[in-house]
């Protein structure tokens, strides 16, 4: 019992990783609009194999890439946030992700 309990949990946190990485897509698609991947990158060395994983939801970015992303939104950090907490499922929650 205590090692389906242990596979269940881990699975728990993969769906809610996956639900945090697929947010983060839909924004960052959202946010920049009609602008090449490759035009928002190479502006703030950004490469765009990076925006391109970010945007289908298989890259788990670091915190300096966002910070650089919403630079190049011409968005600050906190808006691209509270853009991004729009996105997320009601009564999402952080836990154990």
């Amino acid at each position: 019992m205590q090692l389906y309990n242990n596979v269940k949990n881990k699975v728990m946190q993969a769906d809610k990783k996956q639900i945090v990485l697929d947010t983060l897509a839909k924004t960052t698609k959202r946010l920049r609009g009609n602008k090449s991947q490759y035009m928002l990158g190479a502006e703030y060395d950004i490469p765009s194999s990076v925006i391109s994983d970010i945007e289908r939801g298989v890259k788990d970015p670091q915190f300096t890439t966002l910070l650089k992303l919403s630079f190049a939104l011409n968005i600050p950090i906190s808006k691209f946030m509270k853009e991004y907490e729009k996105d997320l499922p009601d009564n999402f929650l952080y836990g154990d992700v």
